[in-house]
């Protein structure tokens, strides 16, 4: 309906719209929300005149004011880094081995280098670097090229088998699968197992200890206890990357690994890598 009309009990025009014999008032609204609207309005404008706010194809519209948040971040970083230009530089020039856990500069390396892990390593390694399968416990003392801290910035700047890094380490197991049978791999297997627990099957570990002697010791070392120089683990001390049940080892064997690790100095300052390295050798596993 749009029949108005007044309403007889209040005297106000209603609008014309009635539902089930009830007609709505035409009241104005209060004039204080529509000062508050039009303020509103007002401020919203001013806003967008004054600070971003519009999309456009390749950005968004400055405002006159010039003000973004990304450049208060900016200014908050280069204040913060001016702060720290001093201890920056110290660490710089530091020999890292004859940094004292308590010193200044120590305890700035550790900070500094726990937050940069956090970032940028704990995706792999974990937020406690305690690892996972395939990614490396940084915190037990089992270390491929060295747990000193000149061996662990190293990894850190290089990286492992990536190929951006000329000086990345590397090593790489041959897929047995292709040079030993089945048999012969179980055999190598139960030997492995051997080393760090005990076997019932003797005739079986004498087998494998012949074919790892001709295939594996070359690498490994003729005792299983690898080799630093070519980044051969340790088989006898019950730490495995990616498992040491049978199943695992045999897998491990047959295929070979091949984890691949960023050169973190392409990406991370001088700086950060020697905090980093030094927040890892002080987790209590470096050397």
């Amino acid at each position: 309906m749009t029949d108005k009309k007044l309403d007889d009990a209040t005297g106000v025009e209603t609008t014309g719209h009635e539902w089930d014999g009830i007609r709505e008032l035409n009241n104005p609204l209060p004039r204080w929300w529509l000062y508050t609207l039009y303020a509103c309005i007002a401020w919203a404008i001013a806003y967008s005149i004054a600070y971003p706010a519009w999309p456009m194809i390749s950005g968004a519209t400055s405002g006159l004011l010039g003000y973004s948040t990304r450049g208060e971040v900016a200014k908050d970083i280069t204040a913060h880094e001016a702060k720290n230009t001093a201890l920056v530089a110290d660490l710089l020039a530091a020999d890292l081995p004859t940094l004292q856990p308590g010193d200044d500069l120590h305890r700035y390396a550790v900070a500094r280098g726990g937050s940069v892990f956090r970032a940028q390593c704990s995706q792999c390694h974990g937020s406690g670097a305690a690892g996972a399968k395939g990614y490396p416990n940084l915190r037990d003392d089992d270390w491929l090229w060295g747990g000193d801290l000149d061996a662990i910035s190293a990894t850190i700047d290089h990286g492992v088998r990536n190929e951006t890094d000329g000086d990345a380490r590397w090593s790489e197991m041959p897929a047995f699968g292709e040079i030993l049978s089945d048999e012969e791999i179980d055999a190598v297997v139960t030997y492995v197992s051997s080393l760090s627990s005990p076997v019932e099957d003797a005739a079986s570990v004498a087998a494998g200890a012949t074919i790892f002697e001709d295939n594996c010791s070359a690498c490994h070392g003729e005792d299983g206890k690898g080799d630093r120089e070519v980044g051969a683990p340790n088989l006898v001390d019950a730490i495995w990357l990616y498992g040491g049940d049978p199943a695992t080892l045999a897998e491990t064997v047959r295929n070979s690994r091949f984890g691949v690790m960023p050169a973190w100095g392409q990406r991370l300052s001088d700086e950060d890598v020697r905090a980093v390295a030094v927040y890892v050798h002080n987790l209590g596993g470096g050397e």
